[in-house]
C-alpha cells in the first residue's frame, strides 16, 4: 500500500529569503551620517484616546512620502492604551523641519491640544 502524500506546509515566501518592508527598522542598518531619530511620547486626554489615534493614524501615509522622511512608525501602549509613541528617522534635521511645515502636520499642530495630555520628544544620533 502506497504511503499517503504530506502536504506542504511552507509557503514559497518562507522558504525563499525573506523580504523587508520599506520603512521598516530592520531593513535600515547604518544610517547616513546626518540622520536624526526622533521619538515622541504621547499621552491622550481621558476619553480622547480614539481620536488622538485616528489623528496619529492619518499622518502616518503623508509623512512616508515626504523627501528625507526614512522611518515613520506608530506604536500603542500595550497596557494601558492611551499613550502612543512615534519613532522616526530622518535624513537630517532640516529634512524634519521641512516636514513641520506640511499640510498634514500643521493640520495635526492645531488640533493636538484638545486631544494631548502629555507630550515629550527627543532627538537622538545613531552611534552603531
Amino acid at each position: 500500500m502506497a504511503k499517503p502524500k504530506k502536504k506542504k506546509t511552507a509557503s514559497r515566501r518562507s522558504s525563499s529569503k525573506p523580504r523587508s518592508r520599506k520603512g521598516r527598522s530592520a531593513a535600515i542598518g547604518k544610517l547616513p551620517k546626518d540622520a536624526v531619530t526622533l521619538i515622541v511620547l504621547l499621552r491622550a486626554r481621558e476619553g480622547q484616546e480614539y481620536l488622538l489615534e485616528a489623528e496619529l493614524r492619518a499622518l502616518v501615509g503623508p509623512t512616508r512620502k515626504e523627501e528625507g522622511c526614512i522611518l515613520y512608525e506608530l506604536h500603542r501602549a500595550a497596557d494601558p492604551p492611551v499613550g502612543y509613541l512615534l519613532h522616526e528617522v530622518w535624513a537630517t534635521r532640516d529634512a524634519h523641519t521641512a516636514h513641520t511645515k506640511t499640510q498634514h502636520f500643521l493640520r495635526w499642530n492645531a488640533r493636538k491640544d484638545a486631544l494631548l495630555a502629555s507630550r515629550d520628544s527627543t532627538f537622538w544620533k545613531q552611534i552603531v
